[in-house]
């Protein structure tokens, strides 16, 4: 049986830390920054975690 391969589009957008949780970054942030206020752009950084409904089909994905 062959070996499953990893989606490259998913391996770039979310990551898994220690305790298998899922991070992805958050949405808005690109541009027309111009007319955001510092307090979105505030919000918008970071990670975020994946919810739980979604974190299995992520997995499956990356390949976990």
């Amino acid at each position: 049986m062959p070996k499953n391969k990893t989606h490259k589009g998913a391996s770039k957008r979310f990551k898994v830390t220690g305790s298998g949780k899922v991070l992805r970054e958050r949405a808005g942030k690109r541009h027309l920054m111009e007319h955001k206020s510092s307090r979105v752009t505030r919000r918008l950084s970071g990670n975020a975690e994946m919810a739980p409904a979604d974190t299995k089909k992520i997995k499956k994905l990356l390949g976990l």
